[in-house]
Formats: C-alpha cells, structure tokens, sequence
C-alpha cells in the first residue's frame, strides 16, 4: 500500500512538473516554427554577421549560430555541414562558435522557461547573447595570440536523411515530449529517493562551500547538478516547482537559472561540440570558467541593489 501510495504522488509530481514545461515547450515550439519557415533564421543570421567579425569569424557563422539560437543545436549543425563542404575551418574558429552556441542556443524555449522561473526575460538574453559574444572574443584573442589550435578541423558529426514534412515534424515534438515526461519521472522518483534516504543532505553539504561562493543556498544543489548534467529544461522545470513551494527564495533561482544558462548539459552538449571538432579545453574549462567570474560578480552586483530594484529590473 506504501509503494502504491508512493508510485501515485511521484506521478502525480512529475505531470505537474511535465505540465508546466509543456505549456511553455509546446505554444513556443510552434511559433519558432512558423518563423523559420517565414525565413526569420535567414534575416537573424545576416544581422548576426558583423558580430561573427567581432569573435574573428566568417560572417557566414552567423546563420550557423541564428539557427541555434533560434531552434536548436543540431539544426545549426546541418547549416555547419553543409558550409563545411565548401570551405574548410580551424580548430579555433570551431571552438569559438562551439562555445557561442553552447551559451546561446534554443532561446525562445530556454529564456521562456527562466522567465517561468522568475528571471526577467531581458536579462536572459542579454546574459546569454552577450556573454556568448565576450568569451567568444576572449577566446578569440587567446587563440591568436598564442597561435593556438590553427589547424584545420575535422567534422565528425554528419547530418540523417531529414523529413521536411509537418507531420514528421509533429511526430518529432510528440516523441521528444514523451522523452522528457520519461526523464523527469525519473529525475522526480530519484530526487524524493535522495530525500527519505538522508542522502540529498550530504550531496547539499558537499557542494554547499562552492556555492555559499556564488552566493546560492545549498538547497540549490540537486536541481543544479541536473541542470548542469542533463539541461535547462530538467533542471529550470524543477526550479519553477521549486520556487513555486517557496524551497528558494527570488535570489536564489535567479541565480540558479543564470548559472545554468551558461553551463548547462555538460555532457551531451559538450559531446555534441567535440563531434564538429572543437577543442575540449575552450568549450568546456573556457565555458566553465566563464560561468564562475560572471556570475561571482553577478552576486556582489546584486548584493549592491535594494531588495525593490532587484525585483523590479531582475525578476518577475
């Protein structure tokens, strides 16, 4: 009867949850749809072209990094793909627009699920658009002062035979919702494991030095280490929930959704970088680093502001 009772509320949590990233997933998956085939990407990649001079790349990486930014990282590898049979590229130049993707990506979905979460959705963008064009300058610099990584990358990701169609597409959407309805039951029955077993304490203890740091409570942890590991999606629907039961305050899912709009989905997306033939150490310590410093001085900037300020021009 305990297991049943058990089974029923961790279902229950997880629809709830799946719920509330749906409403936010499906009406935004459509709209950015319709603007991509209305050819919003195209117009999007050829403003982006005097920033791709900024990070010394080639002004056509703009439509690269707009499909990514717009949809989703695997789109923009089939506009890589196919530019990279026409022109050969660096290591560097790939680590560079490796890492403005990884920062800058999906936005319409992710910027509307931190804006769920409770952060301004101005601040996203700028966090996340300009961040990415500041390390890919930074990067850009190092590289070429150094004469690092100038050798000619090599692309191992190669596109599937793609089905254009609208009921392909929907068909698409339905599995990569079932997907995450699947994953956040698991991500649900193995954070209530963690909390009857005691063990969720130790994991926030553990990791509780590093952000008392960044200026983010302990009881952060979990939800950050999934949004670090798995996405934005998993982690900011956990912290919607979580900021909705009160479990964090205003400050500390600002923080929490900021930092994982910088680094998140460490492994997947960073394999998925690698795959094109970008250096490991830009993309991941690079991204990581950068991640720390913005958002360490993201904390004293805040802990500056009036309470009022702050949740007038930071939060929602």
């Amino acid at each position: 009867m305990k297991i049943a009772t058990e089974i029923k509320e961790t279902l229950k949590e997880a629809g709830s949850t799946t719920l509330i990233l749906f409403k936010i997933l499906i009406p935004v998956s459509i709209i950015v749809k319709i603007l991509a085939e209305l050819g919003a990407i195209e117009v999007l990649g050829e403003m982006l072209t005097p920033a791709m001079g900024v990070v010394s790349l080639p002004g056509e990486f703009g439509l690269v990094w707009a499909t990514a930014m717009l949809t989703n990282i695997y789109g923009s590898f089939v506009v890589l793909f196919t530019l990279s049979t026409q022109n050969t590229y660096t290591v560097a130049q790939v680590t560079i627009l490796g890492v403005m993707i990884l920062l800058a990506h999906a936005l319409p979905i992710e910027a509307r699920i931190a804006q769920k979460a409770g952060v301004r959705l101005w601040f996203t963008l700028s966090l996340r658009i300009l961040g990415a064009i500041t390390l890919g300058f930074i990067l850009s610099v190092i590289f070429t002062t150094f004469n690092l990584f100038q050798t000619e990358s090599t692309m191992i990701w190669r596109p599937g035979v793609v089905d254009p169609t609208i009921t392909q597409w929907i068909l698409d959407q339905l599995k990569y919702y079932i997907i995450i309805f699947l994953i956040i039951l698991g991500l649900v029955a193995l954070m209530r494991a963690l909390k009857k077993s005691g063990l969720i304490n130790k994991l926030n203890d553990l990791q509780g030095p590093t952000l008392r740091i960044l200026g983010i409570n302990k009881n952060a942890a979990p939800i950050l280490v999934i949004g670090l590991t798995l996405g934005l999606a998993y982690g900011g629907g956990l912290i919607i929930k979580e900021a909705k039961s009160k479990i964090l305050d205003k400050k500390e899912a600002f923080l929490s959704i900021s930092l994982m709009g910088l680094s998140h989905s460490l492994i997947e997306d960073t394999l998925l970088i690698l795959s094109i033939g970008a250096a490991l150490s830009g993309i991941m310590l690079g991204r990581l680093v950068f991640t720390f410093i913005v958002i360490f001085i993201l904390v004293r900037i805040i802990k500056r502001l009036p309470k009022k300020k702050f949740e007038k021009y930071f939060v929602n």
